[in-house]
């Protein structure tokens, strides 16, 4: 192989690396559906928000930064009650 193309390869690997590294920028939250009290986890990364037909949904949580800290929130929410499923 030719030292350019060894370079190239090496810069490629270290950028994949760096970008795989890096935490990801989006939040989740918690959405709470009004007709069967069920909460789901959303992320902030989705271009979309939820279609509120046949039924309407509230934000009922902050954002936090992981899916595990969502899926630990949405667990005690259901401890608490505030969610059936």
């Amino acid at each position: 192989m030719s030292r350019f193309t060894m370079i190239c390869l090496a810069a490629s690997l270290i950028a994949a690396g760096l970008l795989a590294a890096a935490p990801a920028q989006a939040g989740y939250f918690i959405l709470r559906w009004d007709n069967t009290g069920i909460c789901q986890v959303w992320s902030e990364a989705f271009t979309f928000r939820p279609l509120q037909w046949p039924s309407r949904y509230q934000v009922i949580s902050r954002p936090v930064p992981t899916l595990s800290d969502a899926v630990h929130l949405q667990i005690m929410l259901r401890r608490q009650g505030r969610c059936t499923l």
